[in-house]
């Protein structure tokens, strides 16, 4: 049975793939002062606004981006690999590989908010209400909104499948008792 596909899931996958890419494999090449920045020129404006993915912390040697850099290569291949299980394979637990990447992707975003709170705003606090609604709060809902939708989707998906297997199982059982 192939799996359950949706347009804007593959199309989230795809459209986020390019800004994890930037964030695992262009810094510092796509900030400000880069020879790539003129493909990422907003960013210039976040990087001011969120220290954690600017100069400053590439100069404080901060691990988090980097260690968040990692991450999203891993994420990057599983955004990749559900498009391909989902639309070209056709095989049907794509859905569990779209619930792992939207997963990390939704832990990922809660982690790092959670590390600027229990920081007392270090990287951000810098900014007036109004800047750090509109470039912070909610950019990166986004990314904790559109994951949840896709965790909460394909989760029932799996569920279903399962609830289906389940079934099968208890007839044939129950066949093979008559």
């Amino acid at each position: 049975m192939p799996p359950n596909t949706y347009t804007w899931i593959s199309a989230w996958f795809l459209l986020s793939t390019p800004g994890c890419l930037m964030g695992c494999l262009l810094l510092p090449r796509s900030m400000v002062g880069g020879d790539l920045h003129w493909i990422w020129e907003p960013y210039g404006l976040y990087q001011e606004i969120d220290y954690v993915y600017g100069i400053k912390a590439l100069q404080e040697n901060n691990g988090f981006t980097s260690a968040q850099a990692l991450l999203n290569l891993i994420e990057i291949a599983l955004n990749i690999f559900y498009v391909y299980l989902a639309h070209v394979a056709k095989y049907p637990a794509a859905s569990l590989v779209g619930f792992a990447s939207a997963t990390m992707t939704l832990s990922k975003t809660i982690l790092y908010g959670a590390q600027e709170y229990y920081c007392n705003f270090c990287a951000t606090g810098h900014n007036d209400l109004k800047t750090w609604v509109v470039y912070y709060i909610i950019p990166n809902g986004f990314w904790i909104v559109v994951p949840t939708l896709i965790v909460f989707k394909l989760g029932k998906d799996i569920a279903s499948s399962i609830d289906v297997a389940a079934r099968d199982l208890r007839k044939r059982a129950k066949g093979k008792e008559q």
